[in-house]
This record gives C-alpha cells, structure tokens and sequence, in this order.
C-alpha cells in the first residue's frame, strides 16, 4: 500500500473543496435536513474562504493520497487561526476526513499521527479539536488515541445550532494501539 501525506498549496483549491464536499456530505448527511447541509456546505467551502483559510500562517491543510489517489484530507490550525481561543501552547485538529471509499484502511490514525509530529515539531502541549455530540464514530475514535472530553461549543449547520464536544489530548502521550473500525 502507498500511501502519501502532502502538504496543500494553492493550487490545490479545487481539489481540497472537492474532497472537503464529498467527505463532509458523506458524514453528516443522514442526519442533517439538505437545506441546513447546502446552506453549510457553501458557505464553510467556498472558494474564497477556502483560499483565505489556506493563506493564514497558522493554518495548514494536508492530503492523504493512496495509490495516487486522494482518499482524504487534514486540516491543522496554530495560534490565532484556532477556532477557539486556546492559547500559543495549543494545536488544534480542525478537520480530518476520509472518503468513505478508503475508510477502515487505516487512513485516518495515518493523518492523526502526522498531526501529532507536527504538534510535537511545534513544541505544542496538547492537540485538541471539536467533535459533534452525535458522531459516535469519531468520538470513539479519538477517545482511542487518548482524548478525554473537556468542554462543548456550538456549531451550526445552516440555522440548525448543534454541540460540539472539545476534546484534548496531551502531546507527551504516546498512544501505539492500532486504531481501526471507526470509518476513519
């Protein structure tokens, strides 16, 4: 199996909303009206925001190819480009998303794990992200690789308020079990 982590550039605009799009659609779909997910989709992945979210020093998005193929994507944020005011010591797992195509591959501890060093390289003392309460999925999936649950904020989905969980992870944990089965 190849598989590849690539940092993206600008150039990689139409891809990223492409796989951002389908990625988050496959995952939220089912459980959200269309008009609420349409109202989200285009406004979280229009092309301007994505370019000005990709041109902000603290922010940085990442591909996951297999085989050539893009199968999912990461996206990282540092100091005052988190969505939430953690602090300079903090690293911040914004997005990471898998096509369901190449999901139960593995593909996702791979892009969580690449976070890790980048958060390590930086000299960071915890990663953390926001979860939505229901995707059970990914919460089991990140309490896995050590998260514990440490608050809650709101997101929206068009006009439809929903909670995330903040989730936190200290950086010097080391966690080495294999972690498959979560679609991630």
């Amino acid at each position: 199996m190849t598989v590849e982590i690539r940092l993206c550039g600008l150039d990689d605009l139409q891809a990223l909303r492409n796989i951002s799009i389908e990625t988050f659609r496959e995952t939220f779909k089912t459980q959200n009206s269309p008009e609420n997910l349409n109202a989200y989709l285009e406004q979280a992945f229009d092309p301007e925001r994505l370019e000005e979210e990709m041109s902000h020093p603290g922010s940085r998005f990442f591909f996951i190819e297999k085989e050539g193929e893009t199968a999912g994507y990461l996206k990282v944020n540092t100091e005052n480009a988190q969505s939430e005011k953690m602090g300079d010591h903090s690293f911040e797992v914004e997005r990471i998303y898998i096509s369901s195509r190449f999901q139960k591959q593995g593909l996702g501890k791979i892009l969580f794990d690449h976070a890790l060093d980048l958060a390590r390289e930086e000299g960071k003392a915890k990663v953390w992200l926001g979860v939505w309460e229901k995707n059970e999925n990914a919460i089991a999936f990140y309490g896995k690789l050590g998260f514990i649950r440490t608050g809650a904020h709101s997101f929206f989905m068009g006009d439809d308020e929903q909670t995330d969980y903040i989730m936190e992870r200290k950086i010097d944990f080391v966690h080495t079990e294999a972690v498959q089965g979560y679609g991630l």
